[in-house]
């Protein structure tokens, strides 16, 4: 019986000492890692300094006349020139195929429609709601009716006016899309 009592006692003391090691005691400490190059950064951290570099600075501009890959400059400036020359330039590349305007519907509502609206005249929520001071322009006014589809593609491309350039989040094959759309649909039957 002392054996039986004593190897339960032991038992029990073992059991309580490995619960009580492999819980977790803070936050921070999580047990043993597996991968503790992944837990922890061997890098510096984005604002950090960092002695390697002459000005201890750990952000670094692109190394000049570089450009990220897959990335084309867009050779026009955000100017009233260059819209104008844009416009007069660039040609759409694509068919106005049903799937390219329904891609380009979809890319409107996704990124043009908040500010411009559905019917594109310019009365979006962020106007409306009174989120947005100064009203978008109306892409089925008489200037943009008479204005080529690539007046759009360059507009969304490099901003105008207070529009943002928006050429860095929007791939240049779906801007053209969403001009197809804006000028088969929405200009097609405008509703101002």
């Amino acid at each position: 019986m002392i054996k039986k009592k004593t190897i339960t006692a032991l038992f029990a003391v073992c059991g309580i000492l490995l619960l009580g090691t492999s819980c977790d005691r803070t936050r921070n400490d999580k047990g043993y890692e597996y991968f503790p190059d992944m837990a922890h950064s061997l890098t510096y951290e984005t604002y950090a300094e960092n002695p390697a570099m002459p000005d201890n600075h750990v952000m670094r501009l692109p190394a000049e006349n570089t450009i990220s890959r897959e990335v084309v400059p867009y050779p026009y400036p955000g100017t009233p020139e260059g819209r104008i020359l844009a416009a007069a330039e660039l040609k759409n590349p694509l068919d106005p195929t049903a799937e390219n305007i329904s891609r380009g519907k979809e890319l409107f509502t996704i990124f043009c429609q908040g500010c411009h609206g559905e019917l594109g005249n310019g009365e979006g929520y962020l106007y409306t709601s009174g989120r947005y001071a100064i009203k978008p322009a109306s892409l089925v006014s008489e200037k943009m009716l008479a204005a080529p589809d690539a007046d759009i593609y360059h507009v969304i491309s490099a901003g105008f006016n207070v529009m943002g350039a928006h050429g860095h989040m929007i791939r240049p094959v779906d801007r053209w899309k969403i001009a197809m759309f804006v000028k088969n649909e929405l200009q097609s039957n405008p509703v101002k």
